[in-house]
């Protein structure tokens, strides 16, 4: 049986295998039998459509996309280039067109010769901006986040990387600079983490339960405190430590060093995000929606702000309405000291972003404005990422939020009341296949809420008194903390990776 498993598995990959150069050689084909780009109307009113235009950037003096092009920028590019013209607090940066990302499957992954010069100016952009410099051991060093973002969101595609720019001197220069060493340090690890992963490609072998990284997080925790603890107790001291291990294990499993000059980590994200488009997940996806290989994917390179410098940052994930039931209310949650990932990886549980009243009343309050601001311009809801930095609101990204279907005709009814679509777009947003779903029974959520007047059918659980026995006793395992996802071997440290 053993036996049998093996030659499936290794079957299956090279079926996977072949059905990923099968794609890789008809997006090529694709590429070169495409027509050239056209102008789109909204593009000729803008004069931003330029033959070899690749990057197309947005800030306070200049942007150049808005919402209709997510065919060349994607939808998130799209869509921050569409907010940043609304007038919404949106971090400068730029995108490299889905038409990158053609060119580099047509032409034995390379770039067109003109992309350096693009970057560089799109670089020079967000410096201008945010007063720092990419790369700069003497002040605040830019730093920038890297995301994938085809026109149609999709699994498989890159995971987003945060922190890009930081090495062994400007993570000194940034601790200088904000005179909190915790902070740069968590950024830095944090870093080496996400690009070591996603890039470099250090992830769990065969045999490995653990995510490598998280393996030499989680030893070191028991290492020195003997418990689990979460990320954000962790001191500076321990986050230069982390750096190291992190460091040594990229040495270990890559044979290379991590590298350190800011371009080349750039340049190396760029390269992933386009290699993820042809990703076993993407091509599998791709085919089951009929989804053409040759849309390609585009890449967004934003300016970084910081949800992890303190009490008065955080970062969170909402909806403009509550897209379970279709309730117009603020759903979604937040973290406080916390970068975006932290949210949704489960490492600490988020809290609901209505309290975030409580905590940091202006910046909720200015995200009800943006709320109401989304949905006016947007003409649906909206599902956004947003961060504070020491008090201040950013936006991170939105796109049209995905519904029930009960939500769905909740929402369309609401919306055409106060006048933000007409019947006709209602009647659209709610497909005759969806209706279905509206005849299935669903629990009364006000009667969860009442008071039950008889006791449980089973009382809660009791800790049974100790029992005498001749036998060696074992420790009991230690409750999981908050959050925490559970495990079988989540009681005891997992197993030790040598980065010697």
């Amino acid at each position: 049986m053993a036996k049998k498993n093996k030659n499936k598995i290794k079957n299956d990959s090279k079926s996977s295998k072949k059905a990923a150069a099968k794609a890789s050689k008809k997006a090529v084909k694709a590429a070169k039998t495409a027509p050239k780009a056209s102008k789109s109307p909204a593009q000729a009113k803008s004069g931003t459509f330029k033959k070899d235009k690749y990057v197309y950037v947005w800030g306070a003096k200049r942007t150049d996309g808005n919402g209709t092009m997510k065919a060349l920028l994607g939808g998130k590019g799209a869509n921050l280039a569409e907010m940043r013209r609304i007038g919404l607090p949106v971090p400068p940066g730029f995108t490299i067109s889905t038409e990158v990302c053609t060119y580099f499957y047509a032409n034995k992954r390379s770039y067109p010769s003109v992309l350096q010069k693009q970057l560089e100016e799109g670089v020079a952009l967000m410096e201008a901006e945010m007063g720092y410099k990419f790369g700069d051991i003497k002040g605040f060093p830019l730093l920038v986040a890297v995301r994938s973002g085809a026109r149609d969101s999709m699994p498989g595609m890159m995971d987003t990387i945060l922190n890009l720019g930081l090495n062994d001197e400007t993570v000194i220069a940034l601790e200088t600079a904000t005179g909190n060493a915790r902070f740069a340090w968590d950024c830095y690890r944090r870093f080496i983490q996400m690009y070591g992963d996603v890039v470099l490609g250090v992830q769990k072998l065969p045999g490995e339960d653990h995510e490598p990284f998280e393996s030499v997080i989680e030893h070191y925790k028991h290492e020195k405190y003997h418990k689990d603890i979460v990320d954000s107790d962790l001191t500076a001291e321990d986050q230069q430590i982390l750096v190291k291990r992190f460091k040594a294990l990229v040495k270990e499993r890559t044979g290379k060093d991590f590298p350190s000059n800011p371009w080349d980590q750039l340049k190396g994200a760029v390269g992933a995000v386009f290699g993820s488009w042809m990703n076993d997940r993407a091509i599998v996806y791709r085919r089951k929606y009929n989804i053409p290989s040759e849309w390609g994917t585009a890449v967004n390179v934003q300016a970084m702000v910081f949800g992890n410098t303190g009490e008065n940052s955080g970062s969170g994930v909402a909806f403009t309405r509550n897209p379970a039931n279709g309730v117009k209310e603020f759903y979604g949650e937040f973290l406080i000291n916390a970068q975006g990932e932290d949210v949704v990886a489960g490492v600490r549980t988020p809290e609901p972003v209505a309290l975030l009243q409580n905590v940091m009343p202006k910046p909720f309050a200015e995200l009800e404005k943006v709320r109401a601001t989304l949905e006016k311009h947007f003409k649906d809801v909206q599902d956004f990422e947003f961060t504070i930095q020491e008090g201040k609101l950013f936006m991170l990204q939105t796109r049209n939020g995905k519904r029930t279907a009960m939500a769905a005709l909740k929402f369309s009814i609401d919306m055409v009341k106060e006048k933000l679509i007409d019947w006709k777009t209602a009647i659209n947003r709610n497909p005759a296949d969806q209706l279905d779903q509206l005849l299935a029974p669903v629990f009364d959520l006000s009667e969860v809420k009442k008071p039950t007047s008889s006791p449980p059918a089973f009382p809660p659980a009791q800790v049974p008194p100790p029992v005498k026995s001749t036998s060696t006793p074992t420790a009991p395992s230690s409750p999981l903390k908050k959050g925490k996802k559970s495990s079988s071997s989540a009681s005891k440290p997992p197993r030790k990776i040598s980065v010697a």
